[in-house]
């Protein structure tokens, strides 16, 4: 097992299983690291933020305790992009415009937490609703997650990919106004300079960093949550 995200996970795991009830004591960080063959300061990682989470309790000199009474925090599912679109009553279908490996930007890795110049995979994909430009969506992928051979992504897209087959343990989203630079502008079709609703968000799994989206979407998009 390697990597914090991999132990947080597994730590989640035997909380939920009830292998750790609620308000007993866990192992030590000195025993889990012996357990699970990493550093201390890796196990340290997973449960500060299981202790962020307020899934566990962390006291010097009491250990550490299963929360009693665990805090629930607002939890944003990842939507798959064909199924927002049909709940609109709309038809749906995406058109793959980009599928390559290529040097990321250092802006990239370093939100991924990946080495500068590592090579991930760039794609870029516009999603259709009702036979108009709905998002476009550009995407840096972590090869490393994928199967071998991988998914064929002119079949079924990265997002509903992604959403089906891989588990995701962390993550973040910003929501912000841009104006449309000249590649979206010609994607969506729309005057270059024109407002557009844009979502970037990145995502850890269990094995790693996974991927930075960038979503577009074309004007007029509502977004709703449910938390």
């Amino acid at each position: 097992m390697q990597g914090w995200e991999a132990i947080r996970a597994e730590v989640l795991r035997r909380i939920r299983a009830r292998e750790w009830p609620p308000g007993g004591l866990i192992p030590g960080e000195e025993a889990l690291s012996e357990e699970f063959g990493v550093a201390r300061a890796t196990v340290n990682r997973a449960l500060r933020d299981l202790a962020e989470a307020g899934v566990i309790e962390r006291k010097k000199r009491a250990g550490t305790r299963v929360a009693a009474f665990p805090v629930r925090r607002a939890r944003l599912e990842i939507p798959v992009i064909r199924l927002d679109v049909l709940a609109r009553g709309l038809s749906y279908d995406f058109k793959l415009l980009a599928d390559r490996m290529a040097s990321a930007p250092v802006p990239v890795t370093a939100r991924l937490g990946l080495p500068e110049g590592a090579n991930l995979r760039y794609l870029e994909t516009l999603h259709l609703a009702g036979g108009r430009p709905y998002v476009l969506e550009t995407r840096w992928l972590n090869p490393a997650i994928l199967p071998d051979p991988g998914p064929d992504f002119a079949q079924e897209s990265a997002n509903e990919w992604l959403v089906t087959h891989v588990s995701l343990v962390a993550g973040d989203i910003a929501f912000t106004a841009e104006a449309a630079n000249p590649r979206e502008a010609e994607v969506l079709g729309v005057p270059p300079g024109t407002a557009l609703l844009v979502a970037e968000r990145t995502t850890q799994g269990t094995s790693g960093p996974v991927t930075l989206v960038r979503l577009a979407h074309a004007p007029g998009h509502r977004v709703q949550m449910t938390f």
